[in-house]
């Protein structure tokens, strides 16, 4: 019996990951062509069709795979692999539409954001590994960025964990403040007072900001900057590995927007309108997706049609600066909650 409980424990971990992977490819380039499309449009543009990643994708897959000549082959070759394979495994720690998370430990949320930092050291490790100057800069460039919205992304998390181990639920607190799964069965915001919403809010929109620096998009986009350095970190791949690498910004995207909402917006419709088995499923994805699309254009279509590219010290002052000082203060705000109200007030000028 305990062999067979093993058995069906393999092979719903090998099932499930395979449909996280595809769900994660599928949609991450579905999103990608209706943000090209909206921005398209935001910019007076007709733009490309919403299939046109997967014409590019199934199009680099079908072109050679050049190899520099002054490249470490092996680690050229296995970094574009190691980066999507990284990504599509955040997803098995993510809820997703309604669904629990296929793996759900302790501190998966520390877990994540250490995954996060792998595809982003396989761009780093490629770009060195291929011999050009040009992939060197890039490379440079992608190091401090990503060490700067590092330190802004690690405030949100362990202000989020605080929350909710000082929140108490039926006289007890809660557990696991860590866990991906704890924090979508307590929603922030319902334990929020007048502070604590207004820090939730100032994480938020770190967060959101954030996303485009994890997605290398404009205006964080300098280490490609093709107009700087010829596509940086990217420059000497082609075909399937560059493939893997366009596959990889896909299920990233979709992984950053899930991500935000577990985080803030993890709420279903089904127990709202009543509804129960497939009714309540079905209605759970399509609004898990519409959340997704939505965070999609907030946090990367509409900065990146809005702004410019920004140099890279500029970067690394937005993050170590401006936006770890809004964390910070979102954090004393959320710290401050329940201690400084209005009792607390009218009781220090003595009114009470």
């Amino acid at each position: 019996m305990d062999l067979i409980e093993i058995l069906k424990t393999l092979v719903i971990i090998v099932l499930g990951t395979i449909g996280l992977a595809i769900f994660g490819i599928v949609f991450g380039l579905f999103y990608k062509g209706i943000d090209r499309k909206i921005s398209a449009r935001m910019q007076g543009r007709i733009g490309p069709p919403l299939r046109q990643p997967f014409r590019d994708v199934a199009k680099l897959f079908t072109k050679e795979n050049i190899i520099p000549e002054n490249s470490i082959a092996w680690i050229f070759n296995l970094t574009p692999l190691l980066g999507l394979v990284a990504t599509i495994s955040i997803l098995l720690y993510l809820p997703i539409g309604g669904f629990e998370p296929l793996f759900s430990q302790n501190g998966d949320l520390i877990l994540i954001l250490y995954l996060l930092i792998i595809p982003s050291l396989a761009l780093v490790i490629g770009g060195f590994s291929s011999g050009s100057p040009y992939a060197t800069v890039g490379a440079q460039r992608e190091m401090a960025t990503m060490i700067a919205y590092e330190f802004p992304l690690a405030i949100i998390i362990v202000t989020i964990a605080w929350k909710l181990s000082s929140t108490t639920v039926g006289g007890l607190g809660l557990v696991n403040a860590f866990s991906i799964t704890t924090i979508t069965a307590n929603p922030l915001w319902n334990t929020a007072g007048p502070f604590a919403f207004i820090g939730l809010i100032i994480l938020l929109l770190v967060l959101i900001v954030v996303t485009p620096a994890e997605l290398s998009k404009i205006p964080f986009d300098a280490p490609e900057a093709e107009t700087e350095i010829g596509g940086g970190l990217l420059v000497e791949y082609s075909g399937r590995n560059l493939a893997m690498f366009y596959l990889t910004d896909a299920v990233k995207t979709v992984v950053m927007a899930s991500i935000i909402v577990a985080l803030f917006f993890p709420y279903n419709l089904s127990p709202i309108l009543g509804l129960e088995s497939y009714f309540a499923f079905t209605i759970d994805i399509i609004f898990y997706l519409i959340k997704v699309l939505i965070i999609i254009i907030f946090s990367v279509t509409l900065i990146r049609v809005g702004l410019a590219r920004l140099k890279i010290d500029q970067i690394v002052y937005t993050y170590w600066v401006w936006l770890t000082l809004l964390a910070l203060i979102g954090l004393i705000c959320i710290m401050w909650d329940g201690q400084i109200g209005l009792p607390k007030v009218v009781e220090l000028l003595g009114l009470s």
